[in-house]
This record gives structure tokens, C-alpha cells and sequence, in this order.
């Protein structure tokens, strides 16, 4: 027994070597004479590994040691022509294609994570292409170009959080589909923002979430988590807030006129709205369920405006960013306070608080005296 020891020791330390390595192979057809590189894609830069000039079929075969603590990212590129892969431990990963249509259609096997990135890939050079349609196009105006690739962004977006982040955010496609950059005319952006989108930021937590619990001490994972802390410092939403001022109470009836400017530093008042039933609404767009009530406004205002209902609302909110960009695309007048007189002249102590004015400019009732709103509202009208 003892002269098989050395041969089976031999064996087992080439086998071992060898089982260090991942492969990637396959053939590029059309390709001869070009040359085809292997690229690492790390989060310190972009690295060629390796090249090879191909000959008659196109065969290639590259092989690497994968030695980071999680699925790493690799690039097979010809010519501008890109294949995006993604290597975890010791794969085999096998490809198939064309050099005409490399970069869109080509055959994997050897890994469910490259062939989720082929269908990732696929869809992004579809988006790409609507893009650049829209942007070439001499018939509509600058302004619906804008609004119909955000509408396709959009979309785009939501396929990538459904059909591929949020099933398994813990692998190497979920990575990918969320570190996307788009290209446009103005050069390319990141598809979801992790820095000032706080929906963006939200998905980008599930994935930093699922690698911190299956890669903790991956440089990819500490990467991604510190894009979260960064986002959502930079998108904190103030705290609901009391508001202290002097306890005089407003009269029931009558009004105080007040002016104050909305997003674009137009001055708006009380006064001008004479003829109209106003709701005077006091309010931070940062403060717990402010999205909810405000779902619940604008039913309002969708129901009341053509009868002449007008809602003149007053934000009291610390982060004037964060009040455009909540308020710009909502329909009624939104106008921001900064040094509390309005608040102190209504009596205004807790927000959120509303004042319902009659036509005739004439403060009707307080919040805290409805109990119906709507009713209110129908017999103002």
C-alpha cells in the first residue's frame, strides 16, 4: 500500500490546484484573426487578465483563481462587443456565439448567475436602443422625449426590482441588475440612485442586506452597505415636529392673510383665493404617513377642484431640497415658511393642522372641529 501513497498525494494536490480555478470557455464564430480579452471587473478598477487571438471557430479558453470572499464580475470583450459574466468558486462556464451578435445573443451554460445577467444585459440593450430612438427623434418636443424615457426608465426599473432583485437579492444578478448605468446623451447614470432616490436607496438595501448575511467580510458587501448609510444620511426626512408658539387662538371668523412663496419663489396669498373654498393646511412632508395624507388630499382635490375647491398648503419642513422635491409635481398651491409667523397667527402648536375658509375668505372651522371632511367641504361648495 505504502508505493501508492506519493502518485495518490500527487494526484490530490494537482487536483486540488486545479479545483482552484474557474474556466471560461467557448467558441466566438466569425471572429478569426481578432482578439478576444478577459477582463476582471473589481471594485478597485478594471484589470485584463488575459488574451487570446482566435482562430478558425473561434475557440477560446480562459481559467483564473476566483480568491475574493464572494461571486466576483468578468468581461469577455471583442471588438466593443461585450459579454458580462459573474464567477463564484471553481465554475465551468461555456459560451457560445457569434461576433455579429455577440453582445445580444449568445448561449451559456455551466451557471444560473451568467444566464440571469444574459437576460439583464438583453433587456438594458433593448432600453438602451429605445433611448437613443427617442432621443433621434425630430418629431416631438423636447419635452415628451424626456417624459416618455423617464416613463420607459421607469418601467424598465420595476422589472429589474421584481423580476430580478427582490426574488434573490443574495446572488450575483441581484448585484448586477441594481449597479446598472444607463447611457444618454448626457453621458450615463446610475439606474438606481443609492445616494438621493430614497426608493432607490430601499432597494439597494435589500441587496446590501442579503450580502452582509452571506458575504459579511466581502469588500463588495461593505461597499454596497456603505452606499446605503450614505443614501439615506442624505435623504433623512426631519423628525414630526411641535411647532412652539404663543397659545392666541384665531376667531372663527375672519381671516389672516398670509404670503408665502412656492418652489419657483412666486409669492402667494389667502386673499387672491377669495371665491373659492380653501383648505389652509399646515404640515411637514417629512413627518410620519405624510405620503398616506397626502394620497388622501389630492383625492380630495381631484373630487372638489372643478367646483371651485382650492387647497393652499403650508410646509414647515427643515430640508427645503426635500420640500421641492415632494411638493413640485403635486397639483395644488405649496408654498414653505421658514420663520413661523404663519404658524403663530393661526395658533398652529401640532402638525399636521387644517383650516377650511369659506368663499368668502372667512375662516370656517379648525381640523381638530371636523369630523367629516368631505361634508364640510360639500356644504362650503
Amino acid at each position: 500500500m505504502r508505493k501508492f501513497l506519493i502518485p495518490f498525494l500527487a494526484l490530490c494536490l494537482a487536483g486540488c490546484n486545479e479545483a482552484g480555478k474557474f474556466h471560461i470557455k467557448g467558441n466566438i464564430s466569425g471572429a478569426e484573426g481578432k482578439t478576444l480579452y478577459f477582463i476582471a471587473n473589481s471594485i478597485d478598477g478594471v484589470t485584463c487578465l488575459d488574451s487570446t487571438k482566435l482562430k478558425g471557430e473561434g475557440a477560446f479558453d480562459f481559467s483564473a483563481k476566483n480568491e475574493g470572499l464572494c461571486p466576483e464580475f468578468y468581461t469577455l470583450s471583442l471588438e466593443g462587443n461585450l459579454i458580462h459574466l459573474s464567477v463564484d468558486s471553481t465554475e465551468t462556464i461555456t459560451i457560445k456565439a457569434s461576433m455579429e451578435t455577440m453582445a445580444t445573443d449568445y448561449s451559456i451554460e455551466g451557471s444560473d448567475n451568467c444566464q440571469k445577467i444574459k437576460e439583464i444585459s438583453a433587456r438594458q440593450h433593448q432600453l438602451q436602443n429605445q433611448i437613443v430612438a427617442l432621443e433621434q427623434n425630430k418629431s416631438m418636443y423636447p419635452g415628451d422625449i424626456t417624459d416618455s424615457i423617464k416613463s420607459l426608465i421607469d418601467a424598465y426599473k420595476q422589472t429589474m426590482t421584481n423580476d430580478y432583485i427582490f426574488k434573490e437579492p443574495m446572488k450575483a444578478y441581484a448585484y448586477y441588475a441594481v449597479s446598472q448605468v444607463i447611457r444618454d446623451l448626457t453621458g450615463g447614470f446610475l439606474l438606481f440612485d443609492p445616494y438621493s432616490d430614497r426608493a432607490d436607496i430601499k432597494v439597494y438595501a435589500t441587496v446590501a442586506t442579503a450580502w452582509d448575511g452571506a458575504y459579511h467580510d466581502a469588500p463588495r458587501t461593505e461597499q454596497l452597505c456603505n452606499q446605503v448609510i450614505e443614501g439615506m444620511n442624505n435623504t433623512a426626512r426631519p423628525e414630526t415636529r411641535v411647532v412652539e408658539v404663543d397659545q392666541d387662538k384665531i376667531q372663527e371668523t375672519g381671516l389672516i392673510d398670509v404670503s408665502l412663496p412656492d418652489v419657483d419663489g412666486n409669492l402667494h396669498t389667502l386673499t387672491s383665493l377669495k371665491g373659492k373654498v380653501v383648505m389652509l393646511d399646515f404640515t411637514q412632508y417629512g413627518a410620519a404617513k405624510s405620503n398616506e395624507r397626502i394620497r388622501l388630499m389630492r383625492s380630495l382635490y381631484e373630487k372638489y377642484s372643478p367646483r371651485g375647491f382650492e387647497i393652499y398648503q403650508v410646509s414647515l419642513d427643515d430640508d427645503l431640497s426635500f420640500w421641492r422635491y415632494q411638493s413640485e409635481n403635486l397639483p395644488w398651491i405649496c408654498v414653505h415658511e421658514t420663520n413661523g409667523t404663519a404658524t403663530k397667527v393661526y395658533g398652529v402648536s401640532i402638525l399636521p393642522t387644517y383650516f377650511l375658509i369659506s368663499r368668502g375668505n372667512e375662516v370656517v372651522k379648525r381640523s381638530e372641529m371636523v369630523s367629516d371632511v368631505e361634508k364640510e367641504i360639500e356644504a362650503l361648495l
